[in-house]
């Protein structure tokens, strides 16, 4: 996918967590914690409740999106920028195109680069493919 099509498809955090939440999941999520699907999904939140264990969980957790502040958006822009660079991409030119400072996007870029490098890709587990 190109930018302007990163741009139109996610243009919401919410598009983005319903995308993951698709491929990760099929729509059905799994407790990363305990394994069950007897869960439910908190009301205006992107987190879901386990039945069984009573923890709580979203569609990040265990990816290289766990525990950031940053918006799903900038996410899915920086691995389009990094992907579509035919000579790569400094993370002071990504901080310069996603309006972040430089160390974030320094470890950003760095946490995208090492997903690429590991077999089990940007999703861990099973993978839907829908398109």
């Amino acid at each position: 996918m190109n930018i302007i099509q990163i741009i139109n498809k996610f243009s919401t955090q919410k598009s983005c967590i319903e995308y993951l939440e698709k491929k990760r999941w099929n729509n059905q999520p799994v407790c990363p914690y305990c394994g069950s699907t007897n869960n439910y999904k908190a009301k205006d939140r992107h987190r879901h409740h386990c039945n069984s264990c009573r923890k709580s969980f979203s569609v990040t957790i265990g990816t290289i999106f766990h525990d950031t502040r940053l918006p799903l958006q900038k996410w899915f822009l920086a691995i389009a920028l990094i992907l579509n660079a035919k000579k790569g991409i400094s993370s002071r030119q990504l901080a310069r195109d996603l309006e972040l400072p430089v160390k974030t996007a320094w470890s950003l870029s760095h946490r995208i680069r090492k997903a690429m490098k590991e077999d089990q890709g940007l999703l861990s587990g099973i993978i839907y493919h829908n398109c």
